[in-house]
């Protein structure tokens, strides 16, 4: 085949690509697509401007109880979860020389161990704040050194934020701030700013502030390394004329929304003042009566039926067999398969 007749080929297969495409696209259905108006009137409420953000649940005051000396825990009087006040016993621990003399005793008689026990003190572990026990794993027998955590005590568990240096000037100490649990998503807890820190970190090149948030009741299922969300309340005001968002049109920095004229059939723009803006809904601070009724126009979009779905024209189509039957009947069948061995 020479290269004209290949060219010619060519454009031809071409040709009846875009031919077959053509007609299916001239033949698939369209979406049955409209226009939906209603009417809606205002309504009273209250609307909230927030600020998102993540944390974590920490403890505010994170302390260590650490043994004065080298030893063997003897017994742990506490456990996690318990409320302890200052001065208060938490442990007796004794030191490695009196172990190992308890040891040795322990070995002459009952007698000889009591005497020991009474004339060589334990030592008493002391908590020196009024506290909650977060950490408490160690158990009598286990020998500790100076450096050892015989126990870890809390003063009070608090949300730790990071935010965004383009919104910390939106956060104030005192400040109302939901805050949510990944691991309890529904319980919403109301809590105030306490802090705002002064030096800033960076992450992933994103300036980021800490900010403490304290809960104004310690919710039972707080833990400390909860991821949290907080949600701060920059502003909230109660019963405010509200409107759905989608029936505000915003041209050439004015806003307005559309009404009937005093036929009752013309729409007609009618020109309002908004304030702040939350999920849906929008305030109106002016341009809106109670009363008044605001045309929305929304579309509306429907799936096509199945039935109204075109056909593949690249799928092949099944041929019928017609074979002639005694009596004079035809009969068809499709694709039969092998005969059976």
């Amino acid at each position: 085949m020479n290269s004209n007749n290949k060219t010619k080929l060519i454009a031809g297969i071409i040709l009846a690509v875009v031919i077959v495409a053509a007609i299916a696209l001239w033949k698939r259905p369209k979406n049955n697509s409209g226009e939906v108006i209603r009417e809606i009137n205002p309504h009273m409420g209250s609307i909230q401007t927030l600020v998102s953000s993540t944390g974590s649940v920490l403890p505010k005051n994170r302390l260590e109880l650490i043994p004065p000396v080298a030893g063997r825990i003897e017994s742990i009087l506490v456990k996690e979860g318990d409320k302890v006040k200052k001065g208060q016993t938490l442990g007796w621990l004794s030191s490695t020389e009196r172990a190992a003399l308890l040891d040795a005793a322990q070995g002459q008689g009952e007698e000889k161990l009591k005497y020991w026990q009474e004339v060589y003190k334990a030592i008493a572990l002391i908590a020196p704040i009024d506290g909650e026990v977060i950490v408490a794993t160690i158990q009598p027998g286990q020998t500790v050194t100076t450096s050892t955590a015989a126990l870890v005590l809390s003063d009070k568990l608090i949300v730790r934020a990071d935010v965004d240096e383009t919104d910390i000037g939106k956060i104030k100490v005192g400040q109302q701030a939901i805050i949510s649990l990944d691991a309890y998503p529904e319980e919403k807890i109301k809590a105030a700013v306490e802090h705002i820190y002064y030096e800033s970190t960076t992450v992933n090149n994103v300036t980021i502030y800490k900010v403490d948030i304290l809960p104004e009741e310690v919710p039972v299922f707080f833990r400390s390394g909860m991821n949290a969300n907080i949600d701060f309340v920059v502003e909230d005001k109660q019963n405010v004329m509200l409107i759905p968002q989608e029936a505000v049109t915003t041209e050439n920095n004015e806003s307005y929304v559309l009404m009937r004229g005093a036929d009752g059939k013309e729409l007609v723009k009618n020109p309002v003042t908004l304030g702040i803006t939350q999920d849906k809904n929008v305030e109106i601070v002016s341009g809106l009566r109670a009363e008044d009724t605001v045309i929305v126009k929304s579309k509306k979009y429907e799936l096509p039926k199945s039935s109204a779905l075109g056909k593949n024209p690249f799928m092949p189509t099944r041929k019928q067999n017609t074979t002639a039957t005694s009596g004079g009947k035809k009969k068809t069948s499709g694709n039969q398969g092998p005969p059976p061995m």
